[in-house]
């Protein structure tokens, strides 16, 4: 098997499997340090925000101007841009109300179940709802994710590598929106660990079927509209998800201060590698 293919799976495995940190993160803390996970969200958001307008959509224009002048191949750049957008946006659409894999990501949002032992089965069956329905939601989510890393990594392993590390830090919250109300269902680690496991793996899986879907009609055309519709669910991702969460975790600009250390690292960090 061709090595970059290889590689782009392993890194795109990396990326989906980082909820099951977040489920160690929720087993291991009983509050959330807010600060860090403010900065963390914010600097995630920043990178996703940067490597979009700045890598990933001129190159995206590039492709497509193999087949187009370069005033069409920008405006359908865009157009595909806003596709992603729409595209996540239509995602989120279908996902129950009650299970945004983006709330309850930290520890201390839930408790031990109490009240008669009726009142106790019943909380503990409403959590265990909650935490198959938040995992199915991030598994929906991490299919398009899974693809885009894949192919991002596939045709430039440095700015893949860098768009993975983000979207890592993106999914450790949802590992604790999973496994937290499943651990307080069911009174199991294993249980919530595994659950939370198995929603990562929606992103390599969205990888290889996607892969193989698209493999025949790769061309630059087709690639050029499938990376500006990547740039696109990255940009949704980070001002839908990442910022308001950050932003509800923490007061003052912390928030801000991570998105602008996200874009200021990953702007230093290109102009480097490109030495």
């Amino acid at each position: 098997m061709d090595s970059a293919i290889v590689l782009a799976f392993a890194v795109t495995l990396f990326a989906g499997l980082a909820t099951g940190i977040g489920s160690a993160i929720a087993f291991l803390s009983k509050t959330t340090n807010k600060a860090f996970f403010a900065l963390s969200m914010g600097f995630s958001a920043g990178v996703m925000i940067y490597l979009s307008f700045a890598e990933i959509l001129p190159k995206a224009s590039g492709y497509i101007s193999s087949e187009a002048t370069d005033t069409n191949a920008a405006a359908i750049a865009a157009a595909a841009l806003i596709g992603g957008m729409v595209l996540m946006a239509l995602i989120d659409a279908v996902v129950p109300s009650g299970a945004n894999p983006h709330e309850n990501t930290r520890v201390e949002l839930m408790s031990e179940p109490d009240g008669t032992l009726e009142e106790i089965g019943i909380q503990q069956k409403r959590l265990m709802q909650m935490g198959v329905f938040v995992a199915l939601a991030i598994a929906i989510h991490n299919f398009p994710e899974g693809l885009a890393t894949f192919l991002l990594v596939l045709d430039d392993p440095e700015i893949g590598i860098a768009l993975a590390i983000a979207v890592a830090m993106h999914n450790i919250p949802e590992g604790i929106a999973v496994s937290v109300p499943v651990y307080y269902a069911t009174k199991s680690k294993a249980k919530a660990f595994r659950l939370s496991f198995l929603s990562g793996l929606a992103e390599p899986a969205g990888a290889v079927i996607g892969y193989l879907i698209l493999a025949p009609f790769l061309s630059d055309f087709v690639l050029g509209i499938i990376f500006a519709m990547v740039a696109g669910v990255m940009v949704f991702l980070a001002i839908d998800t990442l910022l308001p969460t950050a932003r509800n975790s923490s007061r003052g600009h912390l928030t801000v201060y991570g998105l602008i250390g996200g874009m200021a690292v990953m702007a230093a960090s290109l102009v480097l590698l490109s030495l």
